[in-house]
């Protein structure tokens, strides 16, 4: 349905574009844009004076469609709102956003008076976090419950299989017999570790203050040892970042679980041999919610590889038990990671971005804010 175009804005229009929280940018009927707000400043994480007279290729340059949207609205004079965009910023970070496009015209008669277009950003990022958040915690928690319930199911009769065994094994009279006895006694020892593994660590945490950096500086150690030494670690470390409350030991097993991930996805596809990268990265984010908890600080780890990435039909189920692409791959390492961070109030998330695989680990530091 059209919509009338808005007319050309009058001139106090920038103090009153400057006053909105919303990211507001204009293009002229070039293409080229020709106005900016501080809201879209931030947004884009760029000066006004940098991007003012840019082209709209530069300025979208992975959003073919989109830019494709807005040569056809200043064609047309109609107005549209496009939903889930992708945008990649100046320093490479990647946001979701909403965006309502309303052709500017200097008159009535829009199209053939179309001067420009202003678009209106809406970030969404933080909403569909939280919305995905709140699904895989509940997920997390179903899961749990569910092998709670397994465990019991099968730790029962393997603990009567294994004592069958025992007593069998003492009945036996021809001593090379019991090489079979023996091999259902470690196969059920086997199946009983297994489980106990996919329940994840049942010790009680032992916190004490401690910095982030120390656990990755041990790590990064103990994956040069393992590890191909032409694997890059490198460090981006955010020097403000302060001690958290947590327990070293089982924190630092969550970390080298993510990070053996890495360097193991690097070794598979023969980056090991040249050319593999993984990034440690800390920073801190301000009233972040993680579930339904407002945090007034998280520590922020990233865990970046520049590997060959997760398969998409596995991006949401890599942290349940027993689901993996590798071909020795248990399935467990992500999980008990993903337990033992969610024992300590945080959360790790993870996505593909072009050319590498981010895990973010995020761990809050004291007391939560009510929300």
């Amino acid at each position: 349905m059209d919509c009338l175009a808005i007319e050309m804005l009058p001139p106090n229009a920038q103090h009153v574009l400057e006053s909105l929280n919303t990211a507001v940018v204009i293009f002229d009927k070039e293409l080229h844009l020709s106005s900016i707000n501080p809201a879209a400043e931030m947004l884009f994480a760029i000066s006004a004076n940098q991007m003012i007279g840019e082209d709209l290729s530069r300025i979208l340059s992975d959003s073919e469609a989109l830019a494709a949207s807005l040569h056809k609205t200043l064609e047309s004079g109609h107005p549209f709102t496009a939903r889930n965009i992708l945008l990649t910023l100046v320093g490479g970070d990647r946001i979701t956003v909403d965006c309502t496009v309303t052709p500017i015209s200097s008159g009535k008669d829009a199209p053939k008076d179309t001067q420009g277009l202003l678009v209106e950003i809406n970030r969404i990022d933080r909403r569909l976090r939280l919305a995905h958040e709140e699904t895989m915690l509940g997920q997390q928690v179903a899961n749990r419950a569910v092998l709670r319930g397994m465990a019991h199911e099968i730790k029962n009769p393997l603990g009567g299989l294994r004592g069958a065994a025992q007593l069998l094994e003492r009945e036996l009279k021809d001593r090379s017999q019991t090489e079979y006895t023996r091999i259902i006694i470690h196969e059920a020892d086997r199946l009983r570790n297994l489980v106990d593994r996919m329940m994840g660590p049942n010790q009680p945490l032992n916190k004490e203050p401690f910095n982030i950096h120390r656990i990755l500086q041990h790590i990064a150690k103990l994956i040069a040892v393992e590890f191909p030494p032409t694997i890059d670690l490198v460090r981006d470390y955010d020097p403000s970042t302060p001690e958290i409350m947590g327990d070293p030991e089982q924190l630092t097993q969550a970390f080298l679980n993510v990070v053996r991930n890495s360097a193991q996805a690097l070794k598979d596809k023969g980056k090991g041999k040249d050319g593999g990268e993984i990034k440690f990265r800390t920073r801190i984010e301000r009233k972040f919610t993680i579930g339904k908890t407002c945090h007034r600080l998280v520590i922020r780890t990233d865990i970046i590889d520049n590997g060959p990435g997760i398969k998409e039909e596995l991006i949401d189920k890599i942290f349940y038990p027993m689901v993996t692409d590798k071909a020795e791959g248990t399935g467990l390492g992500l999980s008990i990671a993903q337990d033992i961070v969610q024992n300590h109030g945080g959360l790790i998330a993870c996505q593909n971005q072009k050319g590498r695989t981010i895990f973010s680990i995020y761990l809050p530091t004291g007391d939560p804010d009510g929300i």
